[in-house]
């Protein structure tokens, strides 16, 4: 559970305007959530903010962002689709059928990627499990397995499966987010992606435990012409310092980070607050306005829109913050 945290400043709330969280976990869903996704619209509008993006562990959210779109006309919501057990794991068609439905983003398995395994293994006496792990082991008690999704195989190269998926996102021209996927496995999907034709890559909060990758693999991947995504909660829950998230950001560029809040969770600080939040620590650590800024609303509105609309609505939102 994250500690209490102070109101954003005016200068960050300011800064982030014309922002997309590209990383929010609201509902509806079947782990409780903070707040719905209209009511997250509207608050979206309240305080200048672009848009978010629809992340469910568990289903498509293309068209539910549809509807939301159509409810709240002044934020711009996106559905994505999560490469889980829930969806057949590493599946060309459900990746198809989300693009068909307007999604933008794809992320690679989370929770059922093959190094996290809280949901799939017995826990220590009196370890407190994250409530997603807590349902897998419901499912399982139930029943219902929920087995991890394979990426490479024995070799290390890419199943064929996830060619097909790679192909789908190409040709799409989606996100490609690595989700929790292991060192190795987003150094090959990575590769992979980028020589398919995937121009928007993601390399999903990559301090995280289970990614854990060093400064030098970061730089490595950046030749790739990923984007790195710093998340706010997994820094608020204890799980990842902000120290490390800073000195890596520093020592990579903030032109080739973006920040997400991965909020929504019931115990943590309103969603609408999480970019300004992540403003004000990166503002605290010496990082400049127009360093914020490029990392906040540029470089998210660019992987939302796509480079050329991304790029004509960001330069006016510059002008107001400078």
């Amino acid at each position: 559970m994250s500690s209490p945290v102070a109101a954003p400043s005016d200068r960050a709330r300011a800064l982030v305007r014309g922002a997309y969280d590209l990383h929010v976990h609201v509902a509806p869903d079947i782990i409780p959530r903070r707040i719905d996704d209209v009511s997250l619209a509207h608050r979206f509008a309240e305080t200048g903010m672009a848009g978010f993006a629809l992340k469910s562990h568990y289903a498509p959210t293309a068209e539910r962002a549809a509807v939301v779109r159509g409810v709240v006309r002044d934020v711009d919501v996106l559905g994505a689709v999560v490469l889980n057990s829930a969806v057949g794991g590493m599946n060309p068609v459900a990746v198809e059928v989300a693009a068909r439905a307007g999604a933008r983003i794809v992320w690679l398995p989370t929770f059922d990627a093959f190094n996290e395994t809280a949901g799939r293994v017995p826990p220590p006496t009196g370890t407190r499990l994250p409530v997603w792990a807590q349902l897998q082991h419901e499912l399982r008690a139930d029943g219902i397995d929920t087995p991890a999704v394979a990426i490479i195989d024995d070799s290390g190269r890419l199943l064929p499966e996830v060619v097909d998926v790679l192909r789908v996102i190409a040709r799409h021209q989606l996100v490609l987010a690595t989700g929790h996927l292991s060192r190795d496995e987003i150094f090959t999907v990575v590769a992979a992606a980028a020589d398919l034709g995937t121009t928007d890559i993601v390399v999903t909060h990559p301090e995280f435990p289970s990614q854990d990758l060093s400064v030098s693999d970061q730089l490595e991947l950046l030749a790739h012409g990923v984007v790195l995504e710093r998340c706010l909660t997994p820094s608020l829950t204890g799980r990842v310092s902000f120290e490390r998230v800073i000195e890596a950001t520093r020592e990579t560029g903030p032109e080739h980070t973006f920040l997400s809040s991965d909020l929504g969770q019931a115990a943590n600080p309103p969603v609408e607050d999480g970019l300004a939040h992540f403003a004000d620590r990166f503002l605290d650590a010496g990082f400049d306005d127009e360093e914020v800024h490029t990392m906040a609303v540029v470089n998210t509105r660019r992987l939302a829109l796509g480079t050329a609309r991304a790029l004509a609505g960001s330069t006016s939102h510059a002008k107001e913050h400078r």
